[in-house]
């Protein structure tokens, strides 16, 4: 029996080898749930899971490669985003598409934000580019929403502080929206 026969009948080998199993199985269920994974494995005879884990091996090692890593980042931030804006254009409805223009206006708020302290950041945070890889995909994945929190938290009462006054600024979903009737209340009662 050689070495490696040996390594791959030994229970710890075998254990760890029903472990991964286990979770890529899971990966599998948690992956078919998207329509376009599933054409892709169809397409290329490739399982969804290990072309996701394939990926996410390739972004870290593109991430740890300094020449790639702002690229990469860049990447992430502007590709799923720009396609799913165009999708959300072309429906009917529009809280796609304002989940999408608040997404634009935080990510181009934070790049503005960025192109000002990057050199700072870049010396005191090692792997900047992966957290703020991580940063996208919470503000990008509708799950989190982050776009629209970091929208009412930071960029809104910036807006609002600049321009003078909320007064100038249209209604975020927590106010009360301005109707005709309710107008023509408030002039009845003022006459």
């Amino acid at each position: 029996m050689s070495a490696s026969q040996k390594v791959q009948q030994h229970p710890a080998f075998i254990q760890a080898q029903d472990k991964a199993n286990y979770y890529v199985n899971q990966l599998d269920k948690e992956l078919s749930k998207y329509p376009a994974l599933n054409a892709f494995e169809q397409r290329t005879q490739v399982p969804k899971s290990y072309a996701f884990l394939g990926a996410v091996l390739a972004l870290a090692v593109l991430h740890s490669v300094n020449a790639f890593a702002s690229p990469v980042s860049n990447l992430v931030g502007w590709a799923l985003p720009a396609f799913l804006s165009v999708k959300a254009i072309e429906t009917p409805g529009h809280q796609d598409d304002i989940q999408w223009l608040t997404y634009w206006v935080v990510f181009g708020f934070f790049n503005f934000i960025e192109t000002i302290a990057l050199r700072v950041v870049l010396y005191y945070v090692p792997w900047y580019f992966a957290f703020k890889s991580i940063f996208i995909l919470w503000l990008q994945l509708p799950q989190f929403r982050g776009a629209q929190t970091l929208y009412g938290t930071v960029v809104r009462p910036v807006f609002v502080s600049i321009h003078g006054g909320a007064s100038r600024v249209a209604p975020t979903q927590s106010e009360p929206t301005v109707t005709a009737d309710g107008l023509r209340e408030r002039v009845a009662v003022a006459e």
